[in-house]
């Protein structure tokens, strides 16, 4: 005989109202209230599912879901949608009228979807320029490199930076040379180990370099592979002593750089850069929702975003991510399901360049964080689905792994592992919300990323429906629950 625990928790305003149950054959032992002065009369006896019970009632409807992305009359649609979107705008930076476009564009699209409560929500962002850039190695011998300034850098002298160059591996290699470092361009040829790691050094290598009184500095593109093109990103907006050009250089030219300085040769290099920070603009978040029927309070949220560097057509990173965030909402209404609470996609603007559509957000609505059942992000490429990551309680995780294994694993995506990659959403779990992002077979997104070579060519139509499916199956489900996720939330008595 399985003895099972449950804990509800409801606020209103100075009352807190907690469920504990403790059930075999799902008897619920009571309902009762807390309050400053302790524990009243039982209020009423709540029906209480189990979790797996109330997932194995869903499976109709998910396998609905399935069929309509991956068979029938929604099959290659957010493909087709994405590759309008990216064919007719581009990249989409942060700052440009071009991004604003985009977002007007999906707020029609999202309104003619019929979905509920669309609107936008302002943001004050950030506006960098990159402007026309080249470099050049003029010794030991003349050879164009190829260059991405990096978000936030500041230009050149109309005249350019001419200066000796310095090669390292490490920054402690670059403090052990400090003497060495002053009027010349640092040059960072790290080792690629993996993006966490290697990442610092486009994000901080510009401001380590200027402590030590560097012109300049090149860096290594962020990519385990490469075919001569340059990754660009954003390099850290913190203020320092001296603001110094910094740009990315290819991993072919980093290395060439490297070897020819172990030889001892010494290398000169030319940089040209017009970057520019500008005055902040407002950019907007793009909301859609399907309110719930029960608890219309209570939201599930899915997400992507739509600002892209400006390189490529941000195809991969992040117009998957966000495509299918609206897929998600889009198959649902469709196939007419109502769930009971509700389902809510936002797309986020300017999270390349400090999550700042994201941040906003959050300082807007955190006091919704009791109401807020899971976020859902995902920004790592809609290749092959394996499942999820996911962030939250050991109770929730055993909800997601069985809604997994229950509902998913008929497209091959039934895997869950902890710690969920969230970026615009990432400070929802330090309130307690559970938080989720998509697994797929990302091996090459690096190869891509934050370059000329994202594009629709990257993009797979299959791999684009079934990523779809995952996500508003796994949206739909949990919105449609019972009972909300269990939290990791702190219970506090005014």
């Amino acid at each position: 005989m399985g003895i099972k625990l449950y804990f509800l928790r409801f606020e209103k305003e100075n009352t807190v109202i907690m469920m504990i149950g403790v059930t075999s054959f799902l008897l619920t032992l009571g309902f009762f209230v807390w309050t400053s002065t302790g524990v009243s009369d039982v209020l009423w006896t709540p029906r209480i599912v189990d979790y797996k019970e109330d997932i194995d009632r869903h499976k109709r409807d998910a396998d609905r879901i399935i069929d309509y992305l991956v068979t029938g009359a929604g099959k290659g649609v957010v493909y087709n949608n994405l590759a309008e979107m990216t064919d007719t705008y581009g990249y989409r930076l942060c700052g440009t009228q071009t991004l604003e476009n985009v977002i007007d564009y999906m707020v029609d699209k999202l309104k003619k979807d019929g979905l509920d409560n669309v609107h936008k929500e302002p943001v004050n962002v950030t506006r960098w320029v990159r402007g026309n850039e080249w470099a050049k190695m003029l010794t030991p011998r003349v050879k164009p490199l190829s260059i991405l300034g990096l978000g936030f850098s500041v230009g050149t002298p109309t005249s350019g930076v001419t200066a000796e160059v310095i090669v390292v591996r490490t920054f402690d290699e670059l403090r052990d040379r400090a003497r060495e470092v002053k009027g010349k361009i640092v040059v960072y040829n790290q080792v690629w180990e993996n993006y966490g790691q290697s990442v610092e050094y486009r994000s901080q290598g510009g401001i380590e370099a200027a402590k030590l009184g560097a012109v300049a500095a090149l860096v290594r593109s962020v990519t385990p592979l490469s075919i001569n093109s340059p990754h660009t990103g954003q390099q850290s907006s913190d203020d320092w002593a001296k603001k110094i050009p910094t740009a990315s250089i290819t991993v072919e030219d980093a290395e060439l750089m490297w070897r020819l300085s172990r030889r001892g040769i010494n290398i000169t290099v030319t940089l040209y850069m017009e970057a520019q920070n500008l005055s902040p603009v407002t950019s907007y978040n793009t909301v859609a929702e399907i309110k719930g029927s029960q608890y219309p309070e209570q939201v599930v949220l899915v997400s992507g975003h739509l600002d892209s560097w400006d390189v490529g057509q941000g195809a991969m990173d992040d117009g998957g991510g966000a495509f299918i965030s609206w897929q998600a909402l889009s198959v649902v209404r469709k196939l007419g399901l109502r769930p009971k609470r509700t389902l809510r996609v936002v797309l986020w603007t300017c999270e390349e360049e400090g999550i700042q559509g994201g941040q906003e957000y959050f300082r807007v609505h955190r006091n919704e964080s009791t109401n807020m059942n899971i976020v859902m992000e995902s920004d790592m490429g809609t290749f092959t689905p394996q499942g999820l990551l996911f962030t939250g309680s050991d109770q929730a995780m055993k909800i997601i792994k069985y809604l997994a294994a229950t509902l998913l694993k008929r497209v091959n995506a039934s895997n869950v592992a902890p710690d969920a990659d969230l970026t615009d959403v990432f400070n929802w779990p330090s309130l307690g919300v559970p938080g989720a992002s998509l697994k797929t077979d990302d091996a090459s997104y690096f190869y891509y990323h934050h370059s000329q070579g994202d594009t629709m060519t990257v993009q797979d139509p299959d791999e684009m429906d079934l990523c779809s499916a995952v996500w508003a199956v796994t949206a739909y489900t949990l919105a449609d629950l019972e009972n909300m996720l269990p939290a990791n939330r702190t219970i506090s008595l005014k």
